[in-house]
């Protein structure tokens, strides 16, 4: 195999690894998911009877538009009726910010998304009808562009095209504009998410939890029966993906993959109703900086020892020292021991510590 071969399928490996890591993607990724998405959590009337069979993925066929940076995006094509029950051609971009930090500069992602689906359609419905597009009655369909975001924080990224112009304001109907529909997954209490009796309530629940305390909060709030009665006729491969999104985050919160894995396969064989109240958390980083801590206070006392042993404070003070630096701590570590254990100033503390290091 040639050295481009192997670059190009460890790109791709890189960025299939990215994409199973982003568990929002397979809400919009799944049919079913999908369709409950734009029936519960999108406010447009002509999207209330959505059906899953209606959806159609058009992600590869853009996905030459995407950026390292946004390889979890989401192109849809959805078959509409109209009174006639004839076709409307419909479009459905998602954004997804499973990121702390905002992206600023959304808006202007999901114009080129936008004009670029625009120019697809027209150069199809050329080819079936040659210069269709330049008749009167052509027109383009319409692109729905949600920004779906999972971050902790608030969303504070422009929403308008409007406001990354300048002079928009000024110029008003002169510069193209339009808004994007922001979906926050933190302004849904879990309260809020059952009333929707639906799996992707489940999938957003669960999605919404950043540490492993959270589990406590959810056990208390949502009752075992409404995941069993939600789940109770769910088709297997959905179950499934549920699974998947409890294994995605159980490494998040760096949960051993063996265990993570048993967690998800209890969602496979529906027992979702038992997944939180079974659920033991902890997170491995909090117990190793546990550890670490236990074991610098350890290491603080063998330097006093050895301090005394020498009988001198300079000794005490290197003992000190050198034990936060084979704990792998850092010099400013040092020296808030040493204003701690030997009544040091900020400054003089430091200096020693550099000394000693």
């Amino acid at each position: 195999m040639s050295q481009k071969t192997n670059e190009t399928k460890s790109a791709q490996e890189q960025q299939n690894t990215q994409i199973r890591d982003s568990s929002a993607k397979i809400i919009f990724e799944d049919p079913i998911l999908c369709a409950q998405f734009l029936r519960g959590y999108v406010d447009i009337p002509l999207l209330k009877d959505v059906q899953p069979e209606d959806i159609e993925d058009e992600t590869e066929r853009f996905v030459h538009m995407f950026t390292e940076e946004r390889n979890s995006d989401v192109v849809k094509r959805i078959r509409l009726k109209d009174k006639d029950n004839g076709e409307i051609p419909f479009y459905l971009v998602s954004l997804i910010e499973h990121k702390s930090d905002v992206d600023y500069n959304v808006v202007m992602q999901i114009l080129r998304y936008i004009v670029f689906i625009w120019e697809d359609y027209e150069k199809e419905r050329e080819r079936k009808q040659e210069g269709v597009s330049k008749t009167k009655g052509f027109r383009y369909p319409p692109v729905l562009p949600i920004v779906y975001y999972e971050g902790t924080g608030q969303w504070t990224a422009a929403t308008r095209l409007h406001e990354r112009v300048y002079l928009s304001d000024v110029l008003g109907d002169y510069i193209p504009d339009y808004r994007c529909l922001m979906v926050q997954l933190n302004r849904y209490s879990n309260r809020m998410l059952m009333e929707k009796e639906d799996e992707l309530s489940i999938v957003m629940m669960l999605n919404r939890l950043q540490k492993t305390a959270d589990f406590a909060v959810l056990q208390r709030e949502v009752p075992q029966e409404y995941l069993e009665r939600v789940t109770a006729q769910t088709p297997e491969y959905l179950l499934g993906i549920i699974g998947q999104v409890v294994e995605i985050l159980l490494g998040r919160l760096n949960v051993p993959g063996e265990e993570a894995r048993r967690f998800a396969d209890q969602v496979k064989e529906r027992k979702v109703g038992e997944l939180f109240a079974n659920f033991q958390g902890y997170d491995v980083q909090a117990a190793r900086r546990e550890a670490k801590a236990e074991g610098l206070k350890e290491g603080i006392k063998k330097g006093r020892k050895e301090g005394r042993k020498e009988g001198r404070k300079e000794g005490r003070i290197r003992g000190i020292v050198q034990t936060v630096k084979g704990m792998q701590g850092t010099v400013e570590m040092a020296a808030e021991q040493l204003a701690a254990q030997c009544g040091m100033s900020g400054d003089d503390a430091l200096a020693t510590a550099q000394k000693y290091w």
